[in-house]
């Protein structure tokens, strides 16, 4: 074996997990050691470019020469315009403006779903399920802002994400109370996809589908309001809708977990199932999962697993730019 260093092992990296609102940075300065970690408002910077040089400030930092930004867009190419906020900018453009001999960008859940493969397991909390089968593939989704939908299939070269826009196939409606609160968002929308339902404002709309059916009131609650009232017993109504919530997620999640063959086991990301861990154990979700029909048995022994990682775009920012410059 050469006793040459590898090049591209140079240390820190820069990595980011950019949204609407915020822009979290951190360097790694060895591989899986993600340190600095830094959250800044974008809305006080006029360029992704201006937030990149004002972190690297901050800290200190010289001579980074890769980085790996995760960003709440699809990435169709060099140009990207951001979907929630006003940054759009070239990529290559971005590299050379920050003197950078790597940049690559990738979608913030195609992130998230890498991080799944550097997850400890004191960040897991098991929902059900048996062991997963060892390079089976995975399933992940995160119902959060919206509703992001992936999967992890294992190659020679390791764990590959794939990228893609289930959020947005159509919802599949499990029962006739879940007919009837469909039949009003199709009211409301032309095309009725998972993430209507399986969102924060998803769950809005089904609190105020359940509100106008019953006629009860408020019609409209903001999805904290809806989970603090369901969880502290102070409204039957906001409960039902949380279960309502939890049940369908438990559809969309066994749909996907069957479609990937997904015996490595089914992720659960986003900021919304963290927040009422104790209420999700004994939720309708495992129920609902499990409830196939023929394929009760195979759903049956699927592991689910709630992710509690604290910045997984972040770390799934990482595993990208390391498998890019192992293959450069």
């Amino acid at each position: 074996m050469s006793s040459t260093p590898n090049k591209h092992a140079d240390y820190p990296r820069l990595v980011a997990d950019i949204g609407g609102t915020n822009a979290r940075f951190a360097l790694e300065t060895a591989p899986c050691v993600i340190e600095k970690v830094a959250v800044l408002p974008c809305k006080e910077y006029d360029t992704v470019t201006d937030a990149v040089r004002a972190y690297l400030k901050q800290n200190g930092t010289e001579g980074v020469r890769h980085a790996a930004f995760a960003i709440a867009n699809p990435i169709l190419g060099d140009w990207v315009q951001m979907t929630n906020h006003h940054w759009a900018f070239s990529i290559e453009t971005t590299r050379q403006a920050l003197g950078l001999d790597t940049l690559i960008m990738l979608n913030d859940f195609t992130a998230q779903a890498l991080a799944v493969t550097q997850t400890s397991s004191k960040d897991l909390m098991q929902i059900g399920g048996q062991e997963p089968v060892e390079f089976a593939p995975k399933a992940v989704i995160g119902p959060g802002t919206g509703l992001g939908v992936s999967g992890l299939v294992h190659s020679p070269a390791g764990w590959v994400a794939l990228a893609g826009e289930g959020g947005h196939t159509s919802f599949p409606p499990f029962d006739d109370m879940e007919v009837l609160i469909w039949q009003y968002a199709k009211n409301k929308y032309r095309h009725v996809s998972a993430e209507r339902f399986l969102s924060g404002a998803g769950l809005s709309l089904i609190y105020e589908a359940l509100a106008v059916k019953q006629k009860a009131g408020p019609a409209k609650l903001m999805p904290s309001e809806i989970t603090e009232k369901a969880l502290n017993c102070e409204s039957p109504l906001c409960r039902q809708a949380l279960d309502i919530f939890c049940a369908m997620l438990g559809t969309v999640a066994s749909n996907l977990a069957l479609t990937l063959g997904a015996r490595g086991g089914v992720y659960l990301c986003g900021g919304i199932i963290p927040r009422m861990l104790d209420y999700f154990k004994t939720s309708p979700f495992r129920s609902r999962f499990e409830n196939k029909g023929r394929f009760e048995a195979y759903l049956a022994a699927i592991p689910v697993y709630v992710v509690l990682s604290e910045f997984p775009g972040i770390s799934g920012a990482a595993a990208a730019l390391g498998n890019h410059l192992k293959n450069v």
